[in-house]
């Protein structure tokens, strides 16, 4: 155990010995974290006048972290989320510091107490049966590209895989004979099995037939050969939807993004009456209250929970207006 407030130190050792060596974090996990600290110190260097490597643990007090948090709204446009993802990394090392230097532990645990900021929870988007059917129909599949496009949407949709999912997936991960299912390595390198529908595993076999080569050749390739990026990922389901929006008027209005295809694989399942413990399994959510957003969301649902009562009984009254005084206290 260290007790030192040498901050590069503790810096190195904290990305190279906790989280690559002993919680063997994925590298978009590294990259998050590394960019937040490459601001934060950037942004101690011009409030303390101290170059990064001469910084010691107890200047990144909670004062100034919490001003570099400030700094990220007001200068960078940050919104809450964004500004607790960077929070989330700088408790990481902190926790990681209480353990190595616990001479600071008074300066540390300031950092962690500061909290997280409140963020408006907004329904999620999502893709109705009559959408989803005007994105797939969209694809020219006279053209390889309209057919690797065809399989990747209805896959997309089908699965609920993320965009990382989608884009790492190889012939190998595909199982298309009894018991189909696609296998993949998923947000906290948990592995897992989803299940593939009828029509999605003749899609695959055919598209599999057609691209031949063996299990480590990418499932759904660029026009290069290699995995599709996700602006790739993003470039063709705006090409997409903008031709879909010519028969399906309903899309003009929604802004589709590869995860509002996962929100879209959740709701078909929700509304079939697939329990939320299911639905979580499947879509490898950690908890199976992150499913619950889906239940607000879904406004069939609701209305058939309403159809299913009593309503309450009421009558109209004619409008009388308030008192002067009542209405101005009322608009204070």
């Amino acid at each position: 155990m260290r007790d030192s407030a040498n901050l590069p130190a503790l810096l190195q050792s904290f990305f190279t010995t906790r989280l690559m060596a002993q919680r063997k974090a994925s590298p978009h996990t590294i990259a998050s974290y590394r960019d937040t600290f490459r601001m934060l110190l950037q942004f101690a260097q011009r409030r303390l006048r101290k170059p990064p490597s001469q910084l010691e643990l107890n200047d990144l007090d909670a004062t100034l972290v919490g001003a570099f948090l400030e700094d990220l709204e007001e200068r960078r446009r940050n919104g809450a989320r964004s500004r607790n993802l960077r929070l989330t990394a700088i408790r990481s090392f902190f926790r990681y510091a209480s353990l190595e230097a616990p001479a600071q532990g008074g300066v540390i645990q300031r950092v962690l107490a500061i909290p997280n900021q409140r963020q408006p929870r907004a329904l999620v988007g999502f893709l109705t049966r009559p959408e989803i059917e005007a994105l797939l129909a969209a694809p020219n599949r006279a053209t390889w590209l309209g057919r690797r496009d065809h399989a990747f949407l209805l896959t997309a949709v089908q699965t609920g895989l993320r965009l990382s999912e989608m884009t790492s997936l190889r012939h190998g991960d595909v199982s298309l004979g009894a018991g189909a299912h696609v296998h993949c390595r998923g947000k906290g390198r948990k592995e897992r099995c989803t299940p593939l529908a009828k029509p999605t595993v003749a899609v695959l076999r055919a598209w599999i037939r057609e691209q031949g080569g063996g299990d480590s050749k990418t499932l759904f390739p660029s026009a290069r050969g290699g995995p599709l990026s996700a602006d790739g990922v993003q470039h063709l389901l705006a090409r997409h939807v903008a031709q879909a929006r010519k028969t399906c008027v309903s899309l003009r209005k929604k802004r589709v993004s590869p995860h509002v295809l996962r929100h879209a694989a959740a709701m078909e399942l929700l509304q079939g009456g697939v329990d939320r413990a299911v639905i979580a399994l499947w879509l490898g959510h950690e908890s199976v209250e992150t499913t619950q957003i889906y239940l607000d969301a879904d406004l069939a649902l609701k209305e058939q929970a309403l159809a299913k009562t009593n309503p309450v009984k009421g009558t109209p009254k004619r409008f009388q207006p308030d008192d002067e005084l009542l209405a101005f206290l009322k608009q204070l």
